[in-house]
């Protein structure tokens, strides 16, 4: 009854966690995109599976029984080859994934549909832009080279990002607030942009945001198929095993 979680998340490892405690069988699967991931209490892998005929080939080879997609928000390609090889083997699949965050009040919020319309957005005066969303989609903002950009990133990038006017902060999460209005300040940002990836190991930027009066550009998670989808690890953990009376 192994499971595979693919993961890469702070929720993918805390369902891996909870489940070497009571000794579930579980292999937790990387994309391969951090460098040094955690070190895991359950077997990983790293790597693609070669698309969804890929991963649907892998999860009957190694006699996979379900399937938890606890990847970001934002991993729309794996999460949509996880749906197609879920139909392809016949096995179940549940979506574990944090809920979306929401404006409150003092917030300034002005919601894009994707990364090409974050990077339209910025048509105009050049400003000092926090770009938080990782490396994948940086050259998408080439576009506006008008722009002054501060990078946070999880590891060095290979190569310069091309963007003319940039720094880069290597940081890895959770961030709290004090050091993230500290980040603000010392860079003299005026505009977020970023995605709605939820959670709260990235939040402290928005209530920085909030506190320092400053407008987010925030990317709309992508439209996926309808699959069962939780945020609590206790209703994962039941579902994982629920046949085993765990």
């Amino acid at each position: 009854m192994t499971t595979l979680i693919l993961g890469g998340t702070t929720e993918a490892s805390r369902l891996a966690a909870a489940m070497a405690e009571r000794g579930l069988p579980a292999i937790l699967s990387y994309a391969g995109r951090t460098e040094a991931p955690r070190l895991q209490p359950v077997p990983t892998r790293i790597g693609g599976f070669g698309g969804a005929g890929g991963l649907a080939d892998w999860l009957r080879a190694n006699r996979i029984s379900r399937i938890v997609d606890a990847t970001h928000p934002f991993a729309a390609q794996i999460s949509r080859n996880a749906m197609s090889a879920s139909a392809l083997t016949g096995l179940p699949l549940l979506v574990f994934q944090r809920p979306e965050w929401q404006p409150g009040p003092g917030d300034d919020w002005t919601e894009v549909a994707d990364i090409a319309a974050a990077a339209q957005a910025l048509a105009g005066p050049g400003r000092r832009v926090f770009l938080a969303i990782g490396r994948q989609n940086i050259a998408a903002f080439a576009r506006q080279p008008q722009h002054h950009y501060l990078l946070r990133l999880v590891d060095p990038p290979a190569s310069p990002p091309l963007l003319p006017d940039h720094h880069v902060v290597i940081a890895r999460g959770p961030f709290d607030l004090a050091a993230d209005q500290t980040l603000l300040a010392r860079h003299r940002i005026d505009l977020i942009v970023t995605r709605n990836a939820g959670g709260t190991g990235a939040e402290a930027k928005l209530i920085a945001a909030r506190a320092l009066r400053l407008p987010v550009l925030m990317i709309a998670r992508p439209k996926m198929p309808d699959y069962p989808v939780t945020s609590r690890l206790e209703e994962v953990l039941n579902w994982c095993h629920a046949d085993l009376g765990v």
